[in-house]
């Protein structure tokens, strides 16, 4: 099976989709943002929980990130190297531009909904949610726009499957995501 890639703007329902679906297909499910992480403990960050990139040393971590651009390119080769061989489903905000492999899916989420993902998953008010949204999709595009010359969130061009995220579960998603990807597997 290829790899399946999800991308999504922050707190789209990326790593909740990705989760399910390696239950389902009996594959690894692998973020870059599990990669950073690794790399962050490596520099001596006390890396914890899901939500710890919204946190003042995620977002320490990010700054240092921006000045330097090795953080991402070292995670996003220990990625196409798991790409290449396939039977994984990867969250990354750079390989549906970076790989020629894989199936790429885009959820598409509003930052309304978003931000009431993340408030109820890293238990925060709504209005902090809001916040950390604009500040991480600013973030995140200035970043990948330097690096790479990405448009996150609107170039939509490198996706075979795009999945309205907004009012279905992960557990829709992640079905929707594997019917669209059997498709295109039985045409390889």
């Amino acid at each position: 099976m290829q790899a399946l890639i999800l991308c999504g703007m922050p707190a789209a329902g990326k790593t909740a989709a990705a989760e399910i679906i390696s239950q389902k297909l009996h594959i690894e499910a692998l973020g870059i943002g599990d990669v950073l992480k690794e790399i962050a403990m490596d520099k001596g960050y006390k890396v914890t929980g899901e939500g710890w990139w919204d946190t003042p040393e995620g977002f320490k971590f990010l700054q240092e990130r921006r000045g330097n651009p090795e953080f991402d390119k070292e995670a996003d080769r220990r990625l196409l190297q798991k790409i290449e061989k396939g039977n994984i489903v990867i969250t990354s905000y750079t390989a549906p531009w970076i790989s020629k492999k894989g199936i790429k899916c885009w959820l598409d989420a509003t930052p309304e909904t978003r931000a009431k993902r993340m408030a109820m998953r890293d238990s925060m008010t709504i209005e902090r949610a809001r916040e950390v949204i604009v500040i991480r999709d600013r973030e995140n595009y200035e970043l990948y726009k330097k690096m790479y010359g990405i448009e996150l969130g609107k170039d939509m061009k490198p996706f075979n499957i795009i999945v309205d995220a907004n009012k279905i579960t992960p557990e829709q998603v992640a079905d929707e995501i594997i019917q669209q990807a059997a498709k295109f597997e039985g045409k390889r």
